[in-house]
């Protein structure tokens, strides 16, 4: 994560509120003067608490065993491997926890992996504070938020074989469909159930087929299935 914090996020717009309890924020770089920076921003700052810091992929993982925080935000590139692999780490052992890479390397591969990874979030630096804390609240409020330069370059590989995979992959029932289309606009399951006039309880049973025939279990993974299917 170096320099200035910039650019613009793909997923809706929403004002600046304060969560409805202290979200628990670990800070992941490899340079502590950066840390520092995204700790004066963020750190009691609509409902937000860094709760720790790490500079490495070890000390990430540990510090999430150790600290439980409910967002990681994390940098693409650390001395000791790659915040990539620290995710995979870092769910396999701590699946609810969510991971944001906030990074300035404009890489539509890193994104891709990320994706593929299960994170909820991969934007890059240019974006400005205020839409860095929207990030953070709409990633822990159940939302994706990728910055959309790097989707499109991240899901424009390797088409050919994405469409030989999908061409195996169980169709999914119309309601689905429409379910899977609004997750992939970073609604939540309430907002969904609003949009189609059913109940929440209907929805979340609709979210539950698609994963299990979709062998998938992130939100994140479903909105790159469905951009990954238009394309």
């Amino acid at each position: 994560m170096r320099g200035h914090v910039s650019s613009s996020i793909c997923r809706r717009r929403f004002p600046i509120s304060p969560a409805k309890k202290s979200i628990r924020l670990l800070l992941v770089d490899d340079h502590e003067v950066v840390r520092v920076g995204l700790r004066t921003v963020l750190h009691k700052n609509h409902g937000i608490t860094v709760v720790g810091e790490a500079g490495s992929k070890a000390a990430a993982v540990q510090a999430v065993k150790r600290l439980k925080p409910d967002i990681v935000l994390m940098d693409v590139r650390l001395p000791d491997g790659s915040g990539v692999e620290a995710s995979r780490d870092i769910f396999a052992e701590h699946p609810a926890t969510r991971i944001i890479f906030l990074t300035s390397y404009m890489n539509g591969d890193s994104a891709r992996a990320a994706m593929l990874a299960g994170a909820q979030g991969y934007v890059v630096k240019n974006i400005d504070s205020d839409q860095l804390i929207r990030s953070i609240l709409g990633v822990y409020n159940g939302q994706s938020m990728f910055d959309p330069v790097l989707t499109q370059q991240a899901l424009s590989r390797n088409v050919g074989s994405v469409e030989a995979r999908l061409e195996r992959e169980p169709s999914l029932a119309p309601q689905e469909e429409r379910v899977l289309a609004l997750m992939a606009e970073g609604l939540t399951n309430k907002e969904i159930a609003v949009s189609l006039q059913l109940s929440d309880k209907t929805v979340k049973n609709y979210v539950a087929n698609m994963f299990q025939k979709l062998q998938i279990s992130r939100r994140a993974q479903a909105a790159a299935y469905f951009v990954k299917r238009q394309l």
